[in-house]
Protein backbone atom coordinates (compact mmCIF):
# COMPACT_ATOMS: atom_id res chain seq x y z
CA UNK A 1 0.00 0.00 0.00
CA UNK A 2 1.28 3.47 -0.93
CA UNK A 3 2.25 5.16 2.32
CA UNK A 4 1.81 8.73 1.09
CA UNK A 5 -1.27 10.94 1.36
CA UNK A 6 -1.79 14.06 -0.76
CA UNK A 7 -4.61 16.41 0.20
CA UNK A 8 -5.52 19.82 -1.23
CA UNK A 9 -7.79 22.71 -0.39
CA UNK A 10 -9.23 24.58 -3.35
CA UNK A 11 -6.98 27.51 -4.15
CA UNK A 12 -8.93 30.49 -2.88
CA UNK A 13 -9.92 33.28 -5.22
CA UNK A 14 -8.33 36.58 -4.26
CA UNK A 15 -11.22 38.95 -4.85
CA UNK A 16 -12.21 38.89 -1.18
CA UNK A 17 -10.84 38.40 2.33
CA UNK A 18 -10.96 35.05 4.19
CA UNK A 19 -14.16 34.24 6.10
CA UNK A 20 -15.67 31.29 7.97
CA UNK A 21 -16.20 29.31 4.76
CA UNK A 22 -12.50 29.41 3.95
CA UNK A 23 -11.64 28.46 7.52
CA UNK A 24 -14.05 25.50 7.33
CA UNK A 25 -12.40 24.03 4.25
CA UNK A 26 -8.86 24.50 5.49
CA UNK A 27 -9.51 23.10 8.96
CA UNK A 28 -11.15 20.00 7.47
CA UNK A 29 -8.06 19.41 5.32
CA UNK A 30 -5.79 20.06 8.29
CA UNK A 31 -7.66 17.52 10.42
CA UNK A 32 -7.20 14.89 7.70
CA UNK A 33 -3.56 15.77 7.14
CA UNK A 34 -2.77 15.62 10.86
CA UNK A 35 -4.58 12.32 11.30
CA UNK A 36 -2.78 10.71 8.37
CA UNK A 37 0.60 11.81 9.75
CA UNK A 38 -0.29 10.40 13.17
CA UNK A 39 -1.40 7.18 11.47
CA UNK A 40 2.09 6.87 9.98
CA UNK A 41 1.54 8.22 6.47
CA UNK A 42 3.86 10.69 4.70
CA UNK A 43 1.60 13.65 3.98
CA UNK A 44 1.60 16.47 1.46
CA UNK A 45 -0.97 19.14 2.35
CA UNK A 46 -1.39 21.96 -0.17
CA UNK A 47 -3.28 25.22 -0.05
CA UNK A 48 -2.93 28.50 -1.94
CA UNK A 49 -4.54 31.26 -3.97
CA UNK A 50 -6.08 31.56 -7.44
CA UNK A 51 -4.96 34.96 -8.75
CA UNK A 52 -5.83 35.28 -12.44
CA UNK A 53 -8.99 36.10 -14.36
CA UNK A 54 -11.24 38.93 -15.40
CA UNK A 55 -12.77 39.28 -11.94
CA UNK A 56 -9.36 39.96 -10.39
CA UNK A 57 -8.43 42.37 -13.16
CA UNK A 58 -11.63 44.34 -12.55
CA UNK A 59 -11.19 44.27 -8.75
CA UNK A 60 -7.63 45.61 -9.12
CA UNK A 61 -8.84 48.33 -11.49
CA UNK A 62 -11.53 49.31 -8.98
CA UNK A 63 -8.91 49.48 -6.22
CA UNK A 64 -6.69 51.65 -8.41
CA UNK A 65 -3.71 49.30 -8.38
CA UNK A 66 -1.99 46.89 -10.75
CA UNK A 67 -3.32 43.28 -10.64
CA UNK A 68 -0.06 41.88 -9.21
CA UNK A 69 -0.03 44.44 -6.40
CA UNK A 70 -3.68 43.65 -5.67
CA UNK A 71 -3.21 39.87 -5.52
CA UNK A 72 -0.05 40.15 -3.39
CA UNK A 73 -2.07 41.81 -0.64
CA UNK A 74 -5.02 39.45 -0.68
CA UNK A 75 -2.89 36.33 -1.03
CA UNK A 76 -1.07 37.33 2.15
CA UNK A 77 -4.41 37.38 3.98
CA UNK A 78 -4.84 33.68 3.15
CA UNK A 79 -1.30 32.93 4.35
CA UNK A 80 -2.25 34.68 7.57
CA UNK A 81 -5.37 32.51 7.82
CA UNK A 82 -3.17 29.42 7.71
CA UNK A 83 -1.25 30.71 10.73
CA UNK A 84 -4.38 31.86 12.58
CA UNK A 85 -6.06 28.44 12.22
CA UNK A 86 -2.84 26.53 13.09
CA UNK A 87 -2.74 24.70 9.77
CA UNK A 88 -0.03 22.14 9.14
CA UNK A 89 0.10 22.82 5.39
CA UNK A 90 3.30 21.85 3.59
CA UNK A 91 3.13 24.30 0.69
CA UNK A 92 1.30 27.40 -0.49
CA UNK A 93 0.86 27.72 -4.24
CA UNK A 94 0.04 30.95 -6.08
CA UNK A 95 -1.06 30.90 -9.70
CA UNK A 96 1.25 33.88 -10.27
CA UNK A 97 4.26 31.76 -9.21
CA UNK A 98 6.74 31.08 -12.02
CA UNK A 99 6.63 27.36 -11.19
CA UNK A 100 2.87 27.31 -11.66
CA UNK A 101 2.90 29.23 -14.93
CA UNK A 102 5.49 26.85 -16.38
CA UNK A 103 3.58 23.76 -15.23
CA UNK A 104 0.18 25.01 -16.43
CA UNK A 105 1.63 25.73 -19.86
CA UNK A 106 3.17 22.24 -19.90
CA UNK A 107 -0.29 20.75 -19.29
CA UNK A 108 -1.73 22.82 -22.16
CA UNK A 109 1.04 21.62 -24.50
CA UNK A 110 0.43 17.99 -23.49
CA UNK A 111 -3.31 18.29 -24.22
CA UNK A 112 -2.58 20.05 -27.50
CA UNK A 113 -0.08 17.38 -28.57
CA UNK A 114 -2.79 14.78 -27.95
CA UNK A 115 -5.04 16.63 -30.40
CA UNK A 116 -7.56 17.71 -27.73
CA UNK A 117 -7.39 21.48 -28.32
CA UNK A 118 -8.46 23.41 -31.43
CA UNK A 119 -8.88 27.08 -32.40
CA UNK A 120 -12.35 28.46 -33.07
CA UNK A 121 -14.54 31.34 -31.94
CA UNK A 122 -16.83 31.56 -28.92
CA UNK A 123 -20.23 33.21 -28.73
CA UNK A 124 -21.97 32.69 -25.38
CA UNK A 125 -22.92 33.84 -21.91
CA UNK A 126 -20.09 34.45 -19.44
CA UNK A 127 -20.33 35.23 -15.72
CA UNK A 128 -17.34 37.25 -14.56
CA UNK A 129 -18.11 36.50 -10.89
CA UNK A 130 -18.03 32.74 -11.48
CA UNK A 131 -15.36 32.87 -14.21
CA UNK A 132 -17.60 30.40 -16.03
CA UNK A 133 -19.51 30.04 -19.29
CA UNK A 134 -23.17 29.05 -19.25
CA UNK A 135 -25.53 27.73 -21.90
CA UNK A 136 -28.75 29.58 -22.67
CA UNK A 137 -30.74 26.71 -21.14
CA UNK A 138 -28.89 27.11 -17.83
CA UNK A 139 -29.83 30.76 -17.30
CA UNK A 140 -32.46 31.61 -14.68
CA UNK A 141 -34.24 34.92 -15.19
CA UNK A 142 -31.38 36.09 -17.37
CA UNK A 143 -28.71 35.23 -14.81
CA UNK A 144 -26.34 32.33 -14.13
CA UNK A 145 -27.71 29.49 -11.94
CA UNK A 146 -25.58 30.98 -9.13
CA UNK A 147 -27.36 34.33 -9.46
CA UNK A 148 -24.32 36.00 -11.05
CA UNK A 149 -24.79 38.56 -13.82
CA UNK A 150 -23.86 37.25 -17.28
CA UNK A 151 -22.62 39.05 -20.38
CA UNK A 152 -22.63 37.98 -24.01
CA UNK A 153 -19.10 37.22 -25.22
CA UNK A 154 -17.96 36.80 -28.79
CA UNK A 155 -14.24 36.29 -29.32
CA UNK A 156 -11.66 33.93 -30.85
CA UNK A 157 -11.06 31.01 -28.52
CA UNK A 158 -9.25 27.76 -28.18
CA UNK A 159 -11.56 24.88 -27.33
CA UNK A 160 -11.08 21.67 -25.42
CA UNK A 161 -12.88 18.64 -26.88
CA UNK A 162 -14.96 18.07 -23.73
CA UNK A 163 -17.80 16.55 -25.78
CA UNK A 164 -15.65 13.48 -26.44
CA UNK A 165 -15.40 12.69 -22.71
CA UNK A 166 -19.04 12.15 -21.75
CA UNK A 167 -18.96 8.34 -21.97
CA UNK A 168 -15.40 8.16 -20.60
CA UNK A 169 -16.37 10.19 -17.54
CA UNK A 170 -19.54 8.19 -16.89
CA UNK A 171 -17.55 4.95 -17.18
CA UNK A 172 -14.97 6.35 -14.74
CA UNK A 173 -17.66 7.37 -12.21
CA UNK A 174 -19.18 3.90 -12.48
CA UNK A 175 -15.83 2.17 -11.94
CA UNK A 176 -14.91 4.52 -9.07
CA UNK A 177 -18.06 5.07 -6.98
CA UNK A 178 -16.10 6.86 -4.25
CA UNK A 179 -14.58 9.43 -6.61
CA UNK A 180 -17.24 12.06 -5.86
CA UNK A 181 -18.47 12.53 -2.30
CA UNK A 182 -20.97 12.92 -0.75
CA UNK A 183 -23.55 10.90 -2.67
CA UNK A 184 -25.77 13.93 -3.35
CA UNK A 185 -22.96 15.68 -5.21
CA UNK A 186 -22.13 12.50 -7.14
CA UNK A 187 -25.72 12.27 -8.35
CA UNK A 188 -25.66 15.94 -9.33
CA UNK A 189 -22.48 15.53 -11.40
CA UNK A 190 -23.66 12.37 -13.13
CA UNK A 191 -26.94 14.06 -14.04
CA UNK A 192 -25.02 17.02 -15.49
CA UNK A 193 -22.75 14.81 -17.61
CA UNK A 194 -25.64 12.66 -18.85
CA UNK A 195 -27.33 15.88 -19.97
CA UNK A 196 -24.62 16.22 -22.61
CA UNK A 197 -21.22 17.91 -22.73
CA UNK A 198 -20.21 20.57 -25.22
CA UNK A 199 -16.68 21.54 -26.13
CA UNK A 200 -15.26 23.99 -23.61
CA UNK A 201 -13.79 27.40 -24.39
CA UNK A 202 -10.38 27.45 -22.69
CA UNK A 203 -8.86 30.77 -23.73
CA UNK A 204 -9.75 34.48 -23.66
CA UNK A 205 -8.58 37.48 -25.68
CA UNK A 206 -10.65 40.34 -24.22
CA UNK A 207 -8.42 40.81 -21.15
CA UNK A 208 -4.79 40.09 -20.35
CA UNK A 209 -4.50 39.10 -16.66
CA UNK A 210 -3.68 35.43 -16.99
CA UNK A 211 -1.20 32.85 -18.27
CA UNK A 212 -0.34 33.27 -21.97
CA UNK A 213 -1.33 30.35 -24.19
CA UNK A 214 1.86 28.59 -25.35
CA UNK A 215 2.64 29.69 -28.91
CA UNK A 216 -0.14 32.28 -29.09
CA UNK A 217 0.32 35.23 -26.75
CA UNK A 218 -2.86 36.90 -28.03
CA UNK A 219 -4.75 34.38 -25.85
CA UNK A 220 -4.62 33.73 -22.13
CA UNK A 221 -5.58 30.40 -20.58
CA UNK A 222 -9.10 29.99 -19.21
CA UNK A 223 -8.80 30.68 -15.50
CA UNK A 224 -10.18 27.27 -14.50
CA UNK A 225 -7.68 25.33 -16.61
CA UNK A 226 -4.99 27.54 -15.12
CA UNK A 227 -6.28 27.11 -11.55
CA UNK A 228 -6.92 23.36 -11.59
CA UNK A 229 -3.37 22.71 -12.77
CA UNK A 230 -2.10 23.98 -9.39
CA UNK A 231 -2.62 20.58 -7.81
CA UNK A 232 0.18 19.23 -10.02
CA UNK A 233 2.34 22.32 -10.54
CA UNK A 234 2.87 22.63 -6.77
CA UNK A 235 4.47 19.18 -6.93
CA UNK A 236 6.82 20.16 -9.77
CA UNK A 237 4.80 18.96 -12.77
CA UNK A 238 6.31 20.34 -16.00
CA UNK A 239 9.55 21.34 -14.26
CA UNK A 240 13.05 19.91 -14.07
CA UNK A 241 12.60 18.66 -10.52
CA UNK A 242 9.36 16.66 -10.47
CA UNK A 243 10.37 14.38 -7.58
CA UNK A 244 7.34 15.36 -5.49
CA UNK A 245 5.02 14.89 -8.46
CA UNK A 246 6.24 11.33 -8.96
CA UNK A 247 5.95 10.67 -5.23
CA UNK A 248 2.54 12.16 -4.39
CA UNK A 249 0.47 12.32 -7.58
CA UNK A 250 -2.35 11.39 -8.02
CA UNK A 251 -3.96 13.34 -5.18
CA UNK A 252 -5.78 11.28 -2.58
CA UNK A 253 -8.34 14.01 -1.91
CA UNK A 254 -9.36 17.36 -3.37
CA UNK A 255 -11.51 19.21 -0.83
CA UNK A 256 -13.83 21.79 -2.44
CA UNK A 257 -17.01 23.74 -1.84
CA UNK A 258 -20.14 22.38 -3.49
CA UNK A 259 -20.31 25.39 -5.84
CA UNK A 260 -17.16 24.28 -7.70
CA UNK A 261 -17.80 20.54 -7.87
CA UNK A 262 -18.42 20.65 -11.65
CA UNK A 263 -14.96 22.05 -12.36
CA UNK A 264 -13.26 19.42 -10.20
CA UNK A 265 -15.37 16.37 -11.03
CA UNK A 266 -16.02 17.01 -14.76
CA UNK A 267 -13.49 19.39 -16.31
CA UNK A 268 -10.44 18.39 -14.25
CA UNK A 269 -10.65 14.62 -14.83
CA UNK A 270 -11.38 15.26 -18.52
CA UNK A 271 -8.28 17.48 -18.83
CA UNK A 272 -6.19 14.77 -17.17
CA UNK A 273 -7.65 12.05 -19.39
CA UNK A 274 -6.81 14.22 -22.40
CA UNK A 275 -3.21 14.56 -21.23
CA UNK A 276 -3.03 10.84 -20.40
CA UNK A 277 -2.27 11.60 -16.74
CA UNK A 278 -3.51 9.81 -13.57
CA UNK A 279 -6.78 11.09 -12.07
CA UNK A 280 -7.21 12.10 -8.41
CA UNK A 281 -8.76 9.47 -6.18
CA UNK A 282 -11.52 11.55 -4.61
CA UNK A 283 -13.23 14.92 -4.75
CA UNK A 284 -15.25 15.83 -1.66
CA UNK A 285 -17.64 18.77 -1.89
CA UNK A 286 -18.67 20.24 1.45
CA UNK A 287 -21.67 22.43 2.17
CA UNK A 288 -22.05 26.15 2.82
CA UNK A 289 -22.38 28.07 6.06
CA UNK A 290 -25.02 30.62 6.86
CA UNK A 291 -24.66 33.08 9.75
CA UNK A 292 -27.52 33.34 12.23
CA UNK A 293 -29.75 31.86 9.52
CA UNK A 294 -28.72 34.40 6.84
CA UNK A 295 -26.65 33.75 3.73
CA UNK A 296 -23.17 35.27 3.97
CA UNK A 297 -23.09 38.34 1.73
CA UNK A 298 -21.24 41.62 1.33
CA UNK A 299 -24.50 43.56 1.28
CA UNK A 300 -25.49 42.20 4.71
CA UNK A 301 -21.95 42.63 6.01
CA UNK A 302 -22.34 39.42 8.01
CA UNK A 303 -19.16 37.58 7.03
CA UNK A 304 -17.56 35.98 10.09
CA UNK A 305 -13.85 36.75 10.34
CA UNK A 306 -11.95 33.72 11.74
CA UNK A 307 -9.71 35.93 13.89
CA UNK A 308 -12.79 37.25 15.71
CA UNK A 309 -13.98 33.71 16.50
CA UNK A 310 -10.55 32.76 17.80
CA UNK A 311 -10.40 35.81 20.04
CA UNK A 312 -13.89 35.17 21.45
CA UNK A 313 -14.00 31.38 21.76
CA UNK A 314 -10.42 30.14 21.41
CA UNK A 315 -8.62 28.60 18.43
CA UNK A 316 -9.21 24.92 19.16
CA UNK A 317 -12.75 25.53 20.36
CA UNK A 318 -13.48 27.17 16.99
CA UNK A 319 -11.86 24.30 15.09
CA UNK A 320 -13.87 21.82 17.17
CA UNK A 321 -17.19 23.56 16.51
CA UNK A 322 -16.62 23.78 12.74
CA UNK A 323 -15.98 20.03 12.54
CA UNK A 324 -18.60 18.99 15.10
CA UNK A 325 -21.69 21.02 14.26
CA UNK A 326 -22.94 19.39 11.03
CA UNK A 327 -22.26 16.24 9.01
CA UNK A 328 -19.48 17.21 6.63
CA UNK A 329 -21.00 17.70 3.20
CA UNK A 330 -24.21 19.24 4.52
CA UNK A 331 -24.90 22.95 4.94
CA UNK A 332 -24.40 24.47 8.38
CA UNK A 333 -25.50 27.52 10.31
CA UNK A 334 -23.23 29.51 12.58
CA UNK A 335 -24.82 31.07 15.62
CA UNK A 336 -23.09 32.50 18.67
CA UNK A 337 -25.58 30.79 20.95
CA UNK A 338 -24.90 27.42 19.36
CA UNK A 339 -21.09 27.61 19.49
CA UNK A 340 -21.29 28.53 23.19
CA UNK A 341 -23.60 25.57 23.88
CA UNK A 342 -21.28 23.13 22.10
CA UNK A 343 -18.15 24.43 23.83
CA UNK A 344 -19.78 24.41 27.26
CA UNK A 345 -21.51 21.05 27.05
CA UNK A 346 -18.89 18.99 25.24
CA UNK A 347 -15.55 20.61 26.02
CA UNK A 348 -15.97 22.44 29.33
CA UNK A 349 -18.55 20.26 31.13
CA UNK A 350 -17.54 16.91 29.65
CA UNK A 351 -13.91 16.52 28.57
CA UNK A 352 -12.57 19.50 30.52
CA UNK A 353 -14.43 18.41 33.64
CA UNK A 354 -12.99 14.90 33.31
CA UNK A 355 -9.45 16.27 33.18
CA UNK A 356 -10.00 18.68 36.07
CA UNK A 357 -11.62 16.09 38.37
CA UNK A 358 -9.10 13.36 37.65
CA UNK A 359 -5.91 15.39 37.89
CA UNK A 360 -7.15 17.21 41.01
CA UNK A 361 -7.74 13.86 42.74
CA UNK A 362 -4.29 12.60 41.65
CA UNK A 363 -2.70 15.69 43.16
CA UNK A 364 -4.75 15.57 46.32
CA UNK A 365 -4.40 11.85 46.99
CA UNK A 366 -1.34 10.57 45.11
CA UNK A 367 1.30 13.26 45.49
CA UNK A 368 0.90 14.47 41.91
CA UNK A 369 2.08 11.24 40.27
CA UNK A 370 0.16 8.54 38.40
CA UNK A 371 -0.75 5.87 40.97
CA UNK A 372 0.07 2.17 40.58
CA UNK A 373 -2.97 0.01 39.74
CA UNK A 374 -1.21 -3.22 40.77
CA UNK A 375 -2.73 -5.39 43.47
CA UNK A 376 -6.33 -4.80 42.30
CA UNK A 377 -8.18 -7.29 40.11
CA UNK A 378 -10.00 -5.53 37.25
CA UNK A 379 -13.75 -5.99 37.48
CA UNK A 380 -16.21 -6.04 34.55
CA UNK A 381 -16.66 -2.27 34.65
CA UNK A 382 -12.89 -1.72 34.47
CA UNK A 383 -12.51 -4.14 31.56
CA UNK A 384 -15.39 -2.62 29.58
CA UNK A 385 -14.10 0.88 30.21
CA UNK A 386 -10.51 0.13 29.14
CA UNK A 387 -11.73 -1.66 26.03
CA UNK A 388 -13.51 1.52 24.91
CA UNK A 389 -10.48 3.77 25.29
CA UNK A 390 -7.65 1.61 23.99
CA UNK A 391 -7.06 0.08 20.56
CA UNK A 392 -9.12 -3.00 19.81
CA UNK A 393 -9.83 -4.75 16.50
CA UNK A 394 -12.57 -2.19 15.83
CA UNK A 395 -10.42 0.80 16.80
CA UNK A 396 -7.32 0.37 14.66
CA UNK A 397 -5.65 3.20 12.75
CA UNK A 398 -6.77 1.51 9.52
CA UNK A 399 -10.43 1.44 10.52
CA UNK A 400 -10.28 4.94 11.93
CA UNK A 401 -8.57 6.09 8.70
CA UNK A 402 -11.58 5.09 6.59
CA UNK A 403 -13.87 7.26 8.69
CA UNK A 404 -11.49 10.17 8.32
CA UNK A 405 -11.13 9.62 4.55
CA UNK A 406 -14.94 9.59 4.31
CA UNK A 407 -14.91 12.93 6.20
CA UNK A 408 -17.11 11.67 9.06
CA UNK A 409 -15.70 14.37 11.31
CA UNK A 410 -18.76 15.06 13.42
CA UNK A 411 -19.33 11.32 13.99
CA UNK A 412 -15.70 10.85 15.06
CA UNK A 413 -15.97 13.73 17.52
CA UNK A 414 -19.29 12.45 18.84
CA UNK A 415 -17.67 9.08 19.54
CA UNK A 416 -14.67 10.69 21.26
CA UNK A 417 -16.95 12.78 23.47
CA UNK A 418 -18.99 9.67 24.23
CA UNK A 419 -15.83 8.11 25.67
CA UNK A 420 -15.31 11.21 27.82
CA UNK A 421 -18.92 10.85 29.01
CA UNK A 422 -18.25 7.19 29.86
CA UNK A 423 -15.21 8.26 31.84
CA UNK A 424 -17.27 10.74 33.85
CA UNK A 425 -19.84 8.01 34.55
CA UNK A 426 -16.97 5.71 35.53
CA UNK A 427 -15.76 8.26 38.11
CA UNK A 428 -19.21 8.62 39.61
CA UNK A 429 -19.80 4.86 39.68
CA UNK A 430 -16.41 3.97 41.15
CA UNK A 431 -16.41 6.99 43.50
CA UNK A 432 -12.64 7.02 44.23
CA UNK A 433 -13.23 9.40 47.17
CA UNK A 434 -15.20 6.59 48.80
CA UNK A 435 -12.74 3.89 47.71
CA UNK A 436 -9.98 5.74 49.55
CA UNK A 437 -11.79 5.12 52.84
CA UNK A 438 -12.15 1.40 52.06
CA UNK A 439 -8.82 0.59 50.38
CA UNK A 440 -6.43 3.07 48.80
CA UNK A 441 -5.41 0.44 46.25
CA UNK A 442 -8.94 0.55 44.81
CA UNK A 443 -8.73 4.33 44.51
CA UNK A 444 -5.29 4.10 42.90
CA UNK A 445 -6.52 1.65 40.26
CA UNK A 446 -9.53 3.82 39.43
CA UNK A 447 -7.46 6.99 39.13
CA UNK A 448 -4.88 5.16 37.00
CA UNK A 449 -7.58 4.05 34.56
CA UNK A 450 -8.95 7.59 34.42
CA UNK A 451 -5.55 9.12 33.59
CA UNK A 452 -5.15 6.47 30.90
CA UNK A 453 -8.58 7.45 29.55
CA UNK A 454 -7.48 11.09 29.36
CA UNK A 455 -4.32 10.01 27.52
CA UNK A 456 -6.27 8.01 24.93
CA UNK A 457 -9.00 10.60 24.40
CA UNK A 458 -6.34 13.27 23.93
CA UNK A 459 -4.46 11.18 21.36
CA UNK A 460 -7.73 10.71 19.47
CA UNK A 461 -8.58 14.40 19.48
CA UNK A 462 -5.14 15.66 18.35
CA UNK A 463 -6.08 16.23 14.68
CA UNK A 464 -8.98 18.48 15.67
CA UNK A 465 -7.43 20.43 18.56
CA UNK A 466 -3.64 20.10 18.21
CA UNK A 467 -2.72 22.96 20.54
CA UNK A 468 -5.03 21.89 23.38
CA UNK A 469 -4.05 18.24 22.92
CA UNK A 470 -0.36 19.13 23.24
CA UNK A 471 -1.02 21.04 26.48
CA UNK A 472 -3.02 18.14 27.95
CA UNK A 473 -0.40 15.57 26.93
CA UNK A 474 2.30 17.71 28.52
CA UNK A 475 0.21 17.92 31.69
CA UNK A 476 0.08 14.13 31.98
CA UNK A 477 3.79 13.57 31.56
CA UNK A 478 4.79 13.72 27.90
CA UNK A 479 7.66 16.04 27.04
CA UNK A 480 6.76 19.28 25.32
CA UNK A 481 8.65 18.09 22.22
CA UNK A 482 6.70 14.80 22.09
CA UNK A 483 3.37 16.50 22.66
CA UNK A 484 3.94 19.19 20.04
CA UNK A 485 5.10 16.68 17.44
CA UNK A 486 2.08 14.51 18.20
CA UNK A 487 1.57 11.02 19.61
CA UNK A 488 1.04 8.40 16.90
CA UNK A 489 -2.29 6.60 16.89
CA UNK A 490 -0.77 3.15 17.37
CA UNK A 491 0.17 4.33 20.87
CA UNK A 492 -3.47 3.92 21.85
CA UNK A 493 -2.54 0.26 22.34
CA UNK A 494 -2.35 -1.04 25.95
CA UNK A 495 1.43 -1.59 25.76
CA UNK A 496 1.87 2.19 25.51
CA UNK A 497 -0.34 2.91 28.53
CA UNK A 498 0.79 5.60 30.92
CA UNK A 499 3.37 4.43 33.44
CA UNK A 500 2.75 4.56 37.20
CA UNK A 501 4.94 7.20 38.84
CA UNK A 502 4.62 9.65 35.92
CA UNK A 503 4.48 13.21 37.23
CA UNK A 504 1.21 15.05 36.62
CA UNK A 505 0.97 18.83 36.32
CA UNK A 506 -1.25 20.88 38.58
CA UNK A 507 -4.64 20.88 36.80
CA UNK A 508 -5.81 23.95 34.95
CA UNK A 509 -9.04 24.71 33.12
CA UNK A 510 -8.23 23.66 29.53
CA UNK A 511 -11.66 24.59 28.19
CA UNK A 512 -13.16 27.56 30.10
CA UNK A 513 -16.92 27.97 29.92
CA UNK A 514 -18.36 30.61 27.62
CA UNK A 515 -20.49 32.71 29.93
CA UNK A 516 -21.81 35.29 27.48
CA UNK A 517 -23.72 33.42 24.77
CA UNK A 518 -25.23 36.47 23.02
Amino acid sequence: MKNTFYITTPIFYVNDKPHIGHAYTTVACDVLARFMRLAGREVMFLTGTDEHGQKVEKSAEKAGVQPKQFVDGVSQAFRDLAKEMNLSSDDFIRTTDARHIKGAQALWIKMQEKGQIYLGSYPGWYAVRDEAFYQESELVDGKAPTGAEVEWVEEPSYFFKLSEYQDKLLAFYDANPGFIMPESRRNEVISFVKGGLKDLSISRTTFKWGIPVPGDSEHIMYVWLDALANYMTALGYGQEDDTKYKKFWPADLHMVGKDIIRFHAVYWPAFLMAADLPLPKRVFAHGWWTVEGEKISKSLGNAIVPADLIETYGLDQTRYFLMREVPFGSDGNFSRERIAIVINSELANNFGNLIQRTLSMVHKNCGGVVPDPQGVQKDELDMAFLQKIQVTDALTPENIAKRYYDCKFNDILADIMAIASEANIYIDTKAPWKQKKIDEKLMNATLYHLVEAIRCITIMIQPFMPGSAARILTAIGYSEEQATKGILFFELAPEYAIKPGTEIAVPQPFFPRIENVS
